[in-house]
């Protein structure tokens, strides 16, 4: 895999910012391989990404942020994000007693299809360090007392992990607590959840009982960037599967769980590549 640069960046709609930018590439002996764009025409939005590689590019790769944002960010009044492709992103999991979307994620991960390093697993319970034994991954465990009284003593000792591991991003296997503020601070739009229906939907407990008696016809699942706002961050990936009166509860829990991990698993795929720009509480996925 030869070394490659790549930039996501949004600004308001002007002519020109193409050209520039591919010429600025170009005229620098940088072999473009792949550029996708739109224009969102209510707000007048321009967003881009651009991946170009490295190995005949004149320009060292430690000055290519300094030359990006003397050239276009200020002329622009552009956000750019700079990222090579041979700089893994560290994603750190935090679960809970559901162990299928660790599976699946571990899964995948050993079997090479995301370019990602998994440094540490973090949970509030012991129940599924028999899984990241398996996978030989550390795992973490920090349960917070049903009062609350230690919870920023905990999310103190899990900040201080994250930051000892290099984590770049975070995804919530079916983590049942709520990520505190300073942590969504510390990653923003870097913390992926998964939902088990669409949002809203089915909310509190048992939310697979609620849609059978309800008598649906569809599940959804959702994955989206976690913010303070609870369930209500970017929406990243969402599915649905038909279900019919012949489901039982077990049933749609099993269908329901196989929707969990196909759309977790795109959305962290997704993030891993850098094809996702948020604006304005909205995801931009590029293909």
């Amino acid at each position: 895999m030869k070394p490659t640069a790549i930039v996501l960046l949004h600004c308001q709609d002007k002519p020109g910012i193409v050209s520039d930018f591919t010429k600025f590439i170009t005229d620098n002996k940088g072999n473009i391989i792949y550029l996708d764009q739109y224009v969102d025409r209510e707000d007048g939005m321009f967003f881009m990404r651009i991946e170009w590689e490295l190995e005949d590019f004149l320009i060292p790769r430690e000055k290519i942020g300094e030359f990006i944002d003397t050239l276009y960010t200020q002329r622009y009044q552009m956000n750019v994000n700079l990222y090579f492709n041979d700089v893994k992103p560290r994603m750190a999991i935090f679960v809970s007693r559901m162990s299928h979307c660790l599976y699946d994620l571990l899964a995948r991960y050993k079997a090479g299809e995301w370019n990602v390093d998994i440094p540490c697993i973090i949970s509030n319970h012991e129940d599924l360090r028999y899984v990241a034994d398996q996978f030989d991954i550390p795992y973490y465990v920090w349960s917070i007392s049903k009062d609350h009284s230690n919870r920023a003593e905990v999310e103190n000792a899990e900040m201080e992990l994250l930051k000892k591991e290099n984590i770049t991003f975070i995804v919530l296997a079916r983590y049942m607590q709520i990520i505190g503020d300073d942590m969504i601070a510390a990653f923003p739009h870097h913390i992926i959840n998964i939902h088990h229906s669409f949002l809203p939907a089915f909310v509190g407990a048992r939310p697979y009982h609620q849609a059978w008696e309800r008598g649906v016809k569809i599940i959804g699942a959702t994955s989206h960037y976690v913010t303070a706002d609870l369930d209500a961050g970017p929406i990243i990936e969402q599915d649905v599967m038909r279900v019919s009166h012949k489901d039982t509860p077990d049933t749609i829990v099993l269908k329901g769980k196989d929707l969990e991990k196909i759309v977790l698993s795109r959305a962290v795929t997704k993030h891993i590549q850098r094809k996702i720009l948020t604006y304005n509480n909205k995801t931009i996925i590029f293909s």
